[in-house]
């Protein structure tokens, strides 16, 4: 963890660095942009921003999404010339961590929801408890995914806003007790169903990738270190400012451009559909989401990215406020 000063005294203002900025800031602009459009292409069919000249002028709206976008990155920059770059790093990684914080209320509640309907539904109570409409549309994801899962997932965002725990702690004891009821109802009572095994890797697939920007923030990744350690702080910032654009920031736009390039891509078309898992009724309906959790991870991980690199520049130009951490080293 960080054991350096309080981020609370960060200075507001530093030397200027507007190359820097106007590149970080440009960033999240575009990703915001792209996922706005992505939106618009997958839920309203509209064609790619590539197609503005096919004739369809649809698509010039898409290309003024990322030009209005990033204009407003330039002018953020040009109107708060001396921002210091650490703060700015802070304002990212925090709005960063109440994204993650919010995916992770938005898991707990909807894990909690399905498995219980799943059950339910396993057991044949479904018209039993909801009469027989209501039993038919609870059996189907494009009922479930829109009704049931994204109001779940907006009350986590709105418990996120009302909470200072990322929450992954919760989410890993919840593991372990899900772990230790299928332990419990297998061996004990001889009782199993698909919806067991699929809460555990639902939750424990969104433990895993949306902890991993938080994991870069306090440099908990495996470095293999050869000579990074005998570094001196400036030329630290220098190695992870390259590593964050040539390492971080492109992978993550590998994936986020593979997963959702098109409407049919990996991400987007199970998405889209609602796809549920090869066990139907049986099991948990959040295979959707499960691959939506990878898109989450890209996003995440660059969004860090970029508070990363502002924090390396600083490093690199010896600003004050420096965070010392104890990284993992192998």
């Amino acid at each position: 963890m960080s054991t350096a000063s309080d981020p609370d005294i960060l200075p507001r203002h530093g030397t200027p660095a507007p190359v820097t900025r106007v590149f970080g800031w440009a960033m999240l602009a575009v990703l915001a942009a792209f996922m706005i459009n992505n939106v618009l292409i997958v839920g309203w069919g509209f064609p790619k921003p590539t197609q503005a000249f096919g004739g369809d002028g649809r698509a010039w709206l898409l290309v003024a999404i990322y030009a209005i976008f990033a204009a407003v990155a330039v002018f953020w920059v040009l109107r708060t010339p001396d921002r210091a770059l650490r703060y700015d790093a802070r304002a990212i990684s925090d709005f960063n961590a109440y994204l993650i914080r919010g995916c992770y209320f938005a898991v707990l509640f909807t894990g909690i929801a399905d498995a219980t309907i799943a059950f339910i539904r396993v057991e044949g109570l479904l018209p039993h408890l909801f009469g027989e409409k209501l039993a038919q549309d609870l059996i189907r994801s494009h009922f479930i995914g829109p009704w049931i899962h994204f109001p779940l997932a907006v009350l986590g965002f709105v418990v996120a806003a009302f909470s200072r725990s990322l929450g992954f702690i919760w989410l890993a004891l919840l593991i372990v007790i899900a772990e230790l009821l299928i332990v419990f109802s297998r061996f004990v009572f001889s009782y199993e169903q698909a919806l067991m095994g699929d809460l555990v890797r639902y939750w424990y697939a969104a433990l895993f990738l949306f902890s991993s920007a938080y994991t870069l923030l306090d440099e908990g990744h495996v470095r293999v270190d050869v000579l990074y350690a005998g570094f001196d702080v400036r030329r630290k910032g220098r190695v992870n400012a390259v590593g964050a654009i040539l390492m971080g920031m492109s992978t993550s736009w590998v994936i986020i451009l593979v997963g959702m390039g098109s409407a049919n891509a990996i991400i987007n078309s199970p998405v889209r559909n609602f796809e549920v898992s090869q066990t139907g009724t049986a099991g948990m309906y959040t295979k959707y989401q499960m691959a939506a959790f990878l898109g989450i991870f890209a996003i995440t991980m660059l969004i860090q990215f970029v508070s990363y690199l502002f924090e390396a520049v600083a490093d690199m130009r010896d600003e004050p406020g420096h965070r010392d951490v104890e990284p993992v080293a192998h």
